[in-house]
């Protein structure tokens, strides 16, 4: 990954170029690829994490490092289906050896991860009322990160259409 962003620093640019450079921010999980992200980026984007993992990447960032989380959210308050959602989604990145680990590291056990527990969804996911996600977006934001980027889950059962009611409700503007 660093040769890799060296050469992209290093590329050529062979249209108009912007007035400024445009911010690099390195998808990053674990301790190694954030304190990467810290030396040679703008910061992190981290994927599938908790308010606690944020909290961890920034003080491994620094203060000044942009610090892009995504938090995915199911907005309903039917406990079955915010679950049964959240399982269906996970399904495509149970198995992936980045995820797993960094969510060992957060102190999930693999039978909690296998299952997608209870508590595994509830400490990965927003989900319930606008207040309540609005909380989980809050602890985001407390524990550092200066960017939340919000990924509304489809819990009416159609995988790639937007929730739209929750990016309206939850947009800073509303």
């Amino acid at each position: 990954m660093r040769n890799y962003l060296t050469a992209m620093k290093n590329s050529p640019y062979t249209s108009v170029p912007p007035s400024e450079d445009p911010p690099c921010v390195l998808a990053a999980l674990g301790p190694k690829m954030m304190e990467l992200a810290a030396e040679m980026t703008d910061g992190a984007h981290p994927y599938w994490t908790t308010p606690e993992h944020t909290a961890q990447a920034r003080e491994l960032l620094g203060k000044d490092k942009m610090l892009c989380v995504e938090q995915k959210v199911a907005f309903t308050s039917d406990k079955e289906v915010a679950y049964q959602t959240v399982r269906t989604e996970l399904a495509r990145y149970i198995h992936l050896p980045n995820y797993r680990n960094n969510w060992k590291r957060l102190g999930f056990s693999e039978e909690e991860i296998d299952a997608t527990s209870d508590r595994f969804i509830d400490e990965l996911v927003a989900w319930g009322t606008l207040d309540q996600i609005n909380e989980r977006l809050n602890e985001h934001e407390e524990a550092g990160a200066s960017h939340i980027c919000i990924q509304p889950l489809a819990v009416h059962g159609e995988f790639g259409n937007p929730h739209w009611e929750a990016l309206e409700a939850l947009s800073p503007n509303s």
